[in-house]
């Protein structure tokens, strides 16, 4: 989960981030109309520069007028524990109360006369800020980026200030069924673990988090190596190195004692959480098995195979002409409002599932046709669901990074967990290169008689037995 605020108006705010695929397809202006095949030869280059201090930056030019900024680091829930939990994400919302050299209100002006946008994500593995602006002020953006990062003013009225609106926000995601119901999912399947964490924290830790530990955790997790400055649209890269050299060269590259943190192993355990409400109109369940870490050779068959299970909502419309077999299923019986696959990965795990919105009813055959879908997958998948699967994947894939703000969150993600960015051609080879033994081999290894994790929340009284899901995790030849 992502944290997801708004701060001054439309200009000073922070995003909510989805996990994105690491693929690419940036059209050249004027150049709408050209095929898939000329978009992967013509996909401007991504060019890296690593400073002497260990801090990266990457950076793809597209002429545009607009261009995107922003530094990644390698920090987020997954960096804290139960006492500090919520850290990163209060770090993030004093980050727009101002600096020492721009207080809040200097801030706020700088932004607005650029017309600019400033915004800001933390996630289990990464912290994100970036500014949306013109190309012509990408010096003043990048000047602002590292006041931010490295000069945030951290005074005690201002942090007791902000205890009551991260403890409002996390009211306000208590509302959101199923930003709780995957963060459920992740406290059953990585229970004792750094993953487990929300981002958000508990409450109870919103009124305990004091400067020291702000500053803690700046101390311990902004460091060079573990930096990224990307940028993608009207940039250039030599440029935007130079800003660089002059504004991140005294980030410190160096720990404490050496002590260099180093990231415990986070087991996942199948398992369930049940949170049954009877007066909520609708249930939210979520299952899921381990999935693949994020530079694993297996996550481009199971990309495909997500896709080929596909996704539907009522509000789309569609019948029994929809490409996938769940969605069909779930029109012509009307088992659910929605469902979507997903695939969360990270540095050296991952969480593979289905997450569906259904009334009380039919909790019990969504539930069964999602895992029969599973097991399809790991049996009998076809030659013509895999190709449907690998166009549909290419094409949400390419819808999902159109503008320089996805494109460079793309970059700097990238950067963070390949140490490159990874080239358009080369995914789509990968797609290519995935058959239906691949997929099947791929599911049976991550999907076949493993225990899932399950997180339902709401009226849940029919969600079967965790045995009788475990038990739907094979199926019985004869």
């Amino acid at each position: 989960m992502a944290a997801s605020v708004c701060r001054v108006g439309s200009t000073v705010g922070r995003a909510l981030t989805k996990t994105r695929s690491p693929i690419l397809l940036s059209l050249r202006r004027g150049r709408a109309s050209v095929s898939y095949a000329q978009s992967l030869a013509g996909a401007p280059e991504t060019r890296l520069t690593t400073l002497d201090n260990g801090f990266r930056v990457a950076s793809e030019e597209t002429g545009h007028a607009t261009c995107t900024v922003g530094v990644w680091i390698g920090a987020g829930s997954r960096y804290e524990s139960e006492m500090n939990n919520g850290t990163g994400f209060f770090l993030e919302h004093m980050a727009f109360k101002g600096t020492k050299k721009y207080p809040q209100t200097a801030l706020e002006q700088q932004v607005e006369s650029m017309g600019a946008h400033l915004s800001a994500y933390t996630s289990r593995e990464h912290t994100a800020y970036y500014i949306k602006t013109l190309a012509k002020d990408l010096p003043k953006a990048v000047e602002l980026l590292s006041e931010v990062v490295q000069s945030c003013s951290l005074n005690e009225p201002e942090i007791e200030q902000q205890r009551k609106v991260v403890l409002r926000e996390l009211e306000e995601v208590e509302g959101n069924l199923q930003e709780v119901c995957l963060d459920l999912l992740h406290a059953t399947a990585f229970q004792g673990t750094a993953l487990g964490h929300s981002v958000l924290g508990p409450s109870k830790n919103a009124w305990s988090l004091t400067r020291q530990d702000l500053v803690e955790y700046i101390n311990s997790h902004f460091k060079g190596p573990r930096m990224v400055l990307a940028a993608a649209g009207g940039v250039n890269h030599e440029e935007l190195v130079s800003l660089a050299k002059s504004h991140f060269n005294k980030v410190s590259f160096q720990y404490e004692g050496d002590a260099i943190p180093v990231l415990p192993p986070c087991r996942f355990t199948g398992s369930e959480i049940r949170m049954r409400d009877d007066g909520l109109p609708l249930a939210h369940v979520a299952i899921a098995v381990e999935g693949a870490s994020a530079a694993s050779p297996d996550i481009v068959p199971l990309m495909v195979a997500n896709s080929i299970v596909g996704s539907y909502d009522l509000t789309y419309g569609g019948g029994k002409h929809l490409s996938s077999r769940l969605a069909r299923i779930a029109v012509e019986e009307n088992l659910c409002h929605s469902f979507q696959t997903f695939h969360s990965s990270y540095v050296d795990t991952g969480l593979l599932g289905i997450y569906f919105v259904t009334d009380k009813h039919h909790i019990e055959d969504m539930m069964h046709w999602s895992q029969n879908a599973w097991m399809n997958l790991c049996t009998t998948v076809t030659e013509s669901d895999v190709a449907r699967g690998k166009n549909a994947l290419k094409a949400s894939l390419v819808g999902q990074l159109n503008g320089t703000t996805p494109i460079c969150d793309e970059i700097g993600r990238n950067i963070l967990n390949y140490d490159r960015r990874i080239p358009l051609a080369e995914w789509d080879a990968r797609i290519d290169a995935v058959t239906p033994k691949m997929v099947r081999d791929v599911c049976s290894k991550y999907i076949y008689d493993k225990c899932p994790a399950v997180a339902a929340v709401g009226p849940i009284e029919q969600l079967p037995d965790y045995n009788r899901m475990r038990s739907a995790m094979y199926w019985l030849r004869f």
